[in-house]
C-alpha cells in the first residue's frame, strides 16, 4: 500500500459520539472513514422519543436524531460504511491495520465509539425464548401483534427500564416491572410518569429464574423470586423486555488497550486511551454517565484531540 492509502483517521461506531467525532474530523478536513459496525446510529436508534437532547423543544425520534446526525457529518467529507464491522486490529505499529471483511485498513489515526450492547439475564430459557417473546427493545418490537392486550414484563430499575414500561402501556394490557431492588434507580420525572401510571405494577425485591415456556416455544410467564423471602411464583405474560444495562463492545481491543475491569475503555488527557494515537469516546468509555449529549461531547473531544495528534506528525 502507499501513503495515499492510509487513512488518516478512522472512526469505529456510528452513535452521538462516533457521528459527532465524523463531524469534526470532517470540518477538519480529514475525511474520515466511519465503520458502522452491525447497528447503524447505535443504540439511540431504538429509543421512540429523545426528550433529553438540548435543542429539541419537543423531543425527536432517536433514529431522527441519528439520521440527522449522519448527514451533518456526511456533507463535510466523512465516508459511512455502513454494516462494516472491524474483526480485528493491529495496534503494535505504524500506521494501525484494521481487519474488515478480510480487507485490510490502514489508519494514522483511530477514535473508537463502539458504545455498548444490551446485557442479558443469563438464564437458558432467555436465550432459547429470544425473539420468541424475550427482547431487548420496546420501541423495536413492542408493538407485535404477540404482544397487544396481553400482560408483559420489563426487567430492570433505570430510566431505561421505566421507558421500555412506559412505552408498552401503548400496547399491554399490564405492564409488571421486576426489580431486584426495593427502590428504583432511575431519574425522578421517570419514577414520577411510571409510579403514576395505572397500567403499571412493581414487583419488587425479586428476580426472574426461569421464562416460560420453552416446550411451547413462546413466553407465556416468568418464574420470579422475591430475594428476600425466598418465596417463588410464576406470573402470567406474553413478553419479557429485559432492560438491566448495557456492557461496552471492546471485545477486540482487550489485551491490546488498558480497560477496567467492566471492558470499558480507560482514556487520559482527554480522550486518549493508553495506545498514542487511538482515541475513545461514548459508551465504551463511560460507565457514568451514559447520556447521548455526553456522548455527543466526546466524540467531539476525541476528534479534536485525534487532529491535534495528526497535525504533530506533521511538525
Amino acid at each position: 500500500m502507499s501513503t495515499n492509502d492510509v487513512e488518516n483517521v478512522v472512526i469505529i461506531g456510528t452513535g452521538c459520539a462516533g457521528l459527532t467525532a465524523a463531524l469534526y474530523a470532517g470540518r477538519a478536513n480529514l475525511s474520515p472513514l466511519v465503520l458502522t459496525g452491525q447497528m447503524p446510529g447505535g443504540l439511540l436508534t431504538t429509543t421512540s422519543i429523545v426528550e433529553n437532547y438540548p435543542g429539541f423543544a419537543e423531543g425527536i425520534d432517536g433514529y431522527e436524531l441519528m439520521l440527522n446526525m449522519q448527514k451533518q457529518a456526511e456533507r463535510f467529507g466523512a465516508r459511512i460504511r455502513t454494516l462494516q464491522s472491524v474483526e480485528d486490529v493491529d495496534l503494535s505499529k505504524r500506521p494501525f491495520t484494521l481487519t474488515v471483511s478480510d480487507e485490510k485498513i490502514l489508519a494514522k489515526a483511530i477514535i473508537i465509539t463502539s458504545g455498548a450492547s444490551h446485557k442479558h439475564l443469563g438464564l437458558k430459557s432467555e436465550r432459547l425464548l429470544e425473539k420468541k417473546g424475550v427482547t431487548y427493545c420496546a420501541t423495536c418490537d413492542g408493538a407485535l401483534p404477540v404482544f397487544r392486550n396481553q400482560p408483559l414484563v420489563v426487567v430492570g430499575g433505570g430510566d431505561s427500564a421505566l421507558e421500555e414500561a412506559l412505552y408498552l402501556t401503548r400496547f399491554g394490557s399490564e405492564i409488571l416491572v421486576i426489580h431486584r431492588r426495593d427502590a428504583l434507580r432511575a431519574s425522578k420525572i421517570m419514577q414520577e410518569r411510571a409510579l403514576h401510571n395505572k397500567k403499571i405494577r412493581f414487583v419488587w425485591d425479586s428476580v426472574i429464574e426461569e421464562i416460560k415456556d420453552v416446550k411451547q416455544d413462546k413466553v407465556t410467564g416468568v418464574v420470579v423470586r422475591n430475594l428476600k423471602t425466598g418465596e417463588k411464583r410464576e406470573i402470567p405474560c406474553a413478553g419479557v423486555f429485559v432492560a438491566i444495562g448495557h456492557m461496552p463492545n471492546t471485545q477486540i481491543f482487550k489485551g491490546k488497550l488498558a480497560m477496567d475491569d467492566n471492558g470499558y475503555l480507560i482514556v487520559k488527557k482527554g480522550t486518549q486511551t493508553s495506545v498514542e494515537g487511538i482515541f475513545a469516546g461514548g459508551d465504551c468509555v463511560d460507565s457514568v454517565y451514559r447520556q447521548a449529549v455526553t456522548a455527543a461531547g466526546t466524540g467531539c473531544a476525541a476528534a479534536i484531540d485525534a487532529e491535534r495528534y495528526l497535525a504533530s506528525l506533521e511538525a
